[in-house]
């Protein structure tokens, strides 16, 4: 039932951008370190760079795991589900890397996002993902579920933030800079947005 593709094009590809909601799950190397599975939404921020990258935007939250577990191991995996439509799941296996505010690549990738307002939203990194196996599977299983609409409530919180303050939160949460198992995550303070 599942098929393994070469790259991300024609109607891999039209899936994938189409999804409201992915998830990413990545670790730490140590055995018992904690995994993070998250759920990422947000029309806009995602996109397919070429045929083996893909790219999301990484927004302000109450910790920064997908980054420690990036920093030190770089693996990653995103997750999408087809809840309309026929049944459908399809997974990128890959390599992983956050690129931050102070990085000379960030505006140029920043811009590939012209669907969304980034400050609105207190973005810390674009997340950079090189697939190193691209499946699909059945989803057989997966129920099927309505999309309504965005939810505002995150650009409603972090719109209120300019570089400063949303840095000064950052350095108040416990899983910012360091992740849940002590790894380093988003380096603080904050760099000035640049664009």
């Amino acid at each position: 039932m599942g098929k393994t593709y070469e790259r991300i094009d024609g109607r891999l590809r039209t899936f994938i951008e189409a999804q409201p909601l992915f998830f990413t799950a990545t670790a730490p190397l140590s055995g018992d370190g904690t995994v993070n599975l998250s759920p990422k939404g947000l029309k806009g921020s995602f996109a397919v760079l070429d045929e083996l990258t893909v790219a999301y935007l990484d927004f302000a939250g109450s910790n920064a795991e997908t980054i420690a577990h990036l920093r030190e191991n770089g693996r990653i995996t995103l997750m999408w589900c087809a809840f309309q439509g026929p049944p459908n799941i399809v997974r990128v296996h890959g390599r992983g890397e956050p690129v931050f505010r102070d990085d000379p690549r960030f505006t140029e990738l920043v811009a590939r996002f012209p669907g969304i307002d980034p400050t609105a939203h207190g973005l810390r990194a674009v997340i950079v993902v090189h697939a190193d196996l691209i499946r699909d599977t059945c989803g057989y299983a997966v129920p099927f579920m309505a999309y309504e609409e965005e939810r505002d409530l995150h650009a409603r919180r972090f719109a209120r933030e300019d570089d400063t303050s949303l840095s000064a939160y950052f350095t108040k949460k416990d899983h910012i800079a360091s992740s849940l198992d002590g790894l380093p995550g988003l380096p603080l303070p904050l760099p000035p947005t640049p664009v």
